[in-house]
């Protein structure tokens, strides 16, 4: 009988990428997705994240939960969801890097999504406000990337992800969670409900 897989464990292969987009998205803009998905495998293979799990399954498990939970099909915002962390985790990656292969609104988008994490660990909740008033400014689909990492991260709480679940939690409804009334998109309110469920079978 096999053993299932804890959800930190699982990601999104390259096949099953392919299999979830091809017939639904065009041959040339898939080919744009897969381009990401394997620039942010260079850039985060060598990353581990607390819980002990690589940190590409995370981004490639945020592209999931757009595409079968969501139902997101845009290609610049699957893009924009696999390398969200390209910025703060390459040295060789730029704005501009992003924007010649990938387009300005990706660009756009990854900027937006991005922190500087030398300022984060001098005071993390001011970068984390800043972020927040980006969001406020940006398009709804960086908002729900943001939210879908958000959702992953909730699921990844049990095998000792944050140091401080509950304040992860608090903070998610506390800084994101209001953006949501900025725009009347059903998406939005579909990955409310999701982070709902996730929060509540953490705090039982």
């Amino acid at each position: 009988m096999a053993t299932e897989v804890p959800y930190n464990l699982t990601y999104l292969s390259r096949r099953e990428l392919i299999d979830r987009l091809q017939g639904t998205v065009d041959p040339l803009e898939l080919n744009r997705i897969l381009s990401a998905y394997d620039l942010a495998a260079s850039v985060h293979e060598l990353q581990i994240r607390r819980d002990g799990s690589p940190y590409f399954y995370h981004v490639t498990r945020v592209c999931k939960i757009l595409i079968d939970e969501l139902g997101v099909r845009d290609p610049d915002t699957l893009i924009a969801a696999l390398l969200h962390d390209v910025l703060e985790d390459s040295r060789e990656l730029s704005v501009g890097v992003l924007e010649y292969n990938f387009g300005a609104r990706v660009a756009k988008m990854v900027a937006t999504l991005t922190k500087d994490l030398e300022a984060h660990e001098r005071d993390p909740d001011a970068v984390d406000w800043e972020q927040v008033e980006r969001l406020r400014r940006a398009s709804p689909e960086c908002l729900l990337i943001r939210l879908a990492t958000r959702l992953d991260n909730l699921r990844c709480l049990g095998y000792d992800l944050k140091r401080n679940p509950l304040r992860y939690i608090q903070q998610t409804w506390e800084r994101y969670i209001p953006l949501v009334e900025l725009w009347d998109d059903p998406r939005l309110k579909a990955i409310v409900a999701l982070l709902q469920r996730e929060r509540n079978k953490f705090l039982g």
